[in-house]
């Protein structure tokens, strides 16, 4: 089977999760081919299992302040290259188009007539699960922006819905924890928020994983450049994170059992949702501005979750390989009847 796996490169948990795809599919005997689009060619780091992958424009969303702008997303698209691309992508060498809500591939296929499937977070919203925030805009983005045959949507609980577990990477747990060690992923906030939001907390230390190169004049806040495998290394032995509501970031911190801190990015449904999602579930505390008082709560509070989900990329590989079988209800309770939820105190 040949299988073009198109990925959504706005967000860094859209290509965590293919790492992730890539490893298995291969195991799985399955021949496949990635498409990025979605951010500049050297803003991609640690893409080496994706070997001789292609790179297209595709869209970004406008961000600022912690606030998706879709009419100057709307405005600074390229839509000739947008649809040139659709057009002009031969999907004839492959049996399977795969998209993690990336336009161009989903596009494509629709248009060729592929076999599609997409599997990401995103379409869980086809189902019965928390939203928030909604509008017509949205709504129409997340029906139209990556269309397929067949979704499998991921979320963090099944919510009594036909969806599956988050795909994440077996946990590492670390021998011990330092307990006034914070991870910060926040790629959507203004650096200088950030750090007057973490600059009161003097007892803490904070590692800031940053997309732009950024100085910090405080000694407890410590900026690095992205990098997957040193990003995991800080991870594992931190106490807690606090990150926006992206899926693939909190799905690591649940999987390590860290106490989070959510902040969404406003006027984007999927973290809206996810924060809802969040609360609902009390898996994370939520804010829903960069607030100094959440935050001061949030680091004395020693309460966390640990949950450990299956490998669902290795499920997900081989049900590509048996053919894609309706997933019925039998196999969705067998998926997650591996879930072990645990709260406790670090």
């Amino acid at each position: 089977m040949k299988v073009l796996y198109g990925v959504q490169g706005t967000g860094n948990g859209h290509i965590s999760r293919a790492r992730l795809m890539a490893k298995e599919l291969d195991a799985a005997g399955i021949d496949v081919k990635f498409l990025f689009s979605g951010r500049p060619a050297d803003h991609y780091f640690d893409m080496e299992v994706f070997k001789d992958y292609q790179l297209r424009t595709g869209l970004t969303f406008n961000t600022h302040n912690g606030h998706v702008n879709y009419f100057k997303t709307a405005y600074q698209a390229n839509l000739s290259t947008l649809f040139k691309d659709i057009k002009t992508l031969d999907l004839s060498p492959y049996d399977l188009v795969i998209t993690d809500f990336e336009p161009i591939s989903a596009w494509a296929a629709k248009r060729q007539k592929k076999p599609s499937l997409g599997i990401s977070n995103q379409y869980s919203y086809h189902y019965d699960t928390p939203k928030k925030g909604s509008d017509p805009i949205a709504d129409l983005i997340m029906k139209k922006f990556a269309p397929v045959e067949k979704a499998v949507g991921l979320h963090w609980h099944h919510f009594g819905q036909p969806i599956l577990p988050p795909i994440t990477e077996a946990a590492q747990m670390p021998d011990a924890i330092v307990k006034n060690k914070i991870v910060v992923y926040l790629p959507f906030e203004e650096p200088e928020e950030v750090i007057k939001l973490l600059s009161p907390f003097e007892n803490f230390e904070f590692h800031v994983s940053s997309p732009q190169a950024v100085e910090s004049k405080f000694a407890h806040i410590i900026y690095h450049p992205m990098s997957s495998e040193e990003f995991q290394q800080r991870l594992r032995t931190c106490a807690g994170v606090i990150s926006n509501a992206g899926f693939a970031m909190t799905s690591e911190a649940l999987q390590l059992g860290k106490k989070i801190l959510i902040k969404p990015l406003h006027a984007q449904v999927e973290q809206t949702s996810n924060a809802a999602a969040l609360h609902q579930l009390g898996y994370a505390h939520v804010m829903d501005k960069l607030d100094i008082n959440a935050v001061e709560h949030w680091l004395h509070d020693n309460n966390a979750v640990h949950i450990t989900y299956p490998n669902t990329a290795q499920i997900l590989a081989q049900w590509i390989k048996n053919g894609m079988p309706e997933m019925d209800q039998d196999f969705i309770e067998q998926v997650w009847s591996s879930v072990n939820i645990l709260h406790i105190k670090q």
